[in-house]
């Protein structure tokens, strides 16, 4: 009661308003004490989630922080295997395909092949040969590109030259050419008509078009490492000339029996062409060969024709088995000017002593080896008046020269040819395409 009375006599009001300063420094006062609660009630948080946490960083590293470890490397070895995958698609889709396999015929006694190797000598041979075998197929994979791209383009109307260019410039951008490591075999053939094969145009002044009712050859080759490839096939556009492009069967085992059955089918097609009638025979002359590093030729040729050939056919050996159909005599001559050349390659070191010459015989030494070559590739290297050096050398033995081979005027000549690996159990057409 004296309270009261002492606050009515101060005049302030029972209903616990104070006066304005005091009110202000009361709210002053009630708003620090309230900022130092919170900054205590942070302190405390942070505290208790220190101590929380200071046992995980003493055992290392959070469980959700492992968790997250351990889902990136499962995401970072899914996206290895699917890039590993997708490596290997796109080198089976760009890597050689293999050739069509065919099993040999049973020998006389019924045994078939398989007698021939232990599965152990197999494995050691086919090891041994593996890498050779993968340079025929990359280097026919990349024959098989080029001859579909020329069938996407080819047509009457364009040069001779113009043909035999564009092939080249495509073949040697797509198998990479590297002097004697990787390139061309031999320039492309272009034999028009009775001429069967080794023609070419000539750089420089041919003029010569291809025509509706012509029958073009056109032969060409790659190689990797010394691993050949040949192979020839037949453009026409005429319908008239089927039955003459109709392909030849080819069997190997002893090379006179070869020669027999290829003459037997040939000669069993009669062609009808502009209302007369030829009988389809086989060129004699013109054989089919083995084939050796660097050697578009070697030892051993397989007769077209029946013969008393008695050399057999083995295994690991490379054959060129191309087929020439004539409608003439079925007999092919020198004919034409000269456009192939080769390095003979049976002759060793010569001396020469001209410096043009032995000039000159560096220049194919270091670009072409024992390949075959033309003038027109010397052109394409810088060399000029290079004909009579050209000829010195073949006087003196050290460079072949190859005319156009040629049936008579008037006839009409095809060509078909594929490259054949023989293995232990079975031969392998390298070549064989979608196309032929």
């Amino acid at each position: 009661l004296a309270g009261m009375e002492e606050a009515e006599a101060s005049g302030s009001h029972l209903s616990g308003d104070l006066d304005p300063a005091d009110r202000e420094e009361g709210a002053a006062s009630t708003a620090g004490e309230a900022a130092k609660k919170k900054k205590q009630q942070k302190k405390k948080s942070k505290g208790s989630g220190a101590g929380q946490q200071e046992p995980d960083k003493e055992s290392g590293t959070s469980l959700d922080e492992v968790a997250k470890q351990l889902e990136r490397q499962e995401e970072e070895e899914k996206e290895k295997k699917e890039k590993k995958e997708k490596k290997e698609k796109k080198e089976k889709k760009k890597g050689p395909k293999t050739g069509q396999e065919c099993e040999y015929p049973p020998m006389q006694d019924g045994r078939a092949a398989a007698w021939r190797t232990t599965s152990e000598e197999k494995k050691a041979l086919d090891q041994a040969r593996e890498e050779i075998w993968n340079d025929f197929l990359e280097a026919e994979e990349a024959h098989r590109q080029v001859r579909k791209y020329v069938m996407s383009w080819i047509k009457p109307g364009m040069t001779m030259i113009e043909i035999c260019e564009k092939l080249e410039d495509c073949s040697r951008k797509l198998i990479k050419e590297n002097c004697l490591d990787v390139g061309l075999v031999f320039l492309t053939g272009c034999s028009l008509n009775n001429c069967a094969t080794q023609d070419t145009p000539k750089a420089g002044g041919d003029t010569t078009v291809l025509q509706y009712d012509d029958i073009c050859k056109i032969d060409f080759g790659t190689h990797i490492s010394g691993s050949i490839t040949d192979c020839a096939f037949t453009v026409t556009f005429n319908p008239k000339y089927g039955i003459l492009l109709k392909d030849c069967a080819g069997i190997d085992v002893c090379l006179c029996d070869v020669g027999e059955a290829i003459q037997e089918v040939m000669e069993s097609y009669e062609v009808e062409i502009d209302r007369k009638t030829y009988q389809v025979k086989p060129i004699g002359s013109l054989n089919r060969h083995s084939i050796g590093p660097y050697r578009i030729h070697a030892r051993k040729t397989v007769p077209v024709v029946k013969g008393e050939e008695a050399t057999r056919m083995e295994e690991g050996e490379v054959y060129a088995t191309e087929t020439f159909r004539s409608t003439g005599k079925g007999v092919a001559h020198d004919d034409m000017e000269c456009s192939h050349y080769t390095k003979n390659f049976d002759v060793g070191h010569m001396p020469v002593r001209l410096p043009r010459t032995k000039h000159l015989l560096n220049v194919i030494s270091e670009n072409s080896g024992t390949l075959t070559f033309c003038g027109g590739w010397l052109d394409r290297l810088g060399k000029s008046k290079y004909l009579m050096v050209l000829k010195n050398l073949c006087d003196l033995g050290i460079v072949d020269p190859y005319l156009p081979l040629c049936d008579i005027k008037g006839s009409y000549t095809a060509q078909f040819e594929h490259t054949i690996l023989l293995h232990l159990t079975c031969k392998e057409v390298v070549t064989r395409g979608d196309d032929y």
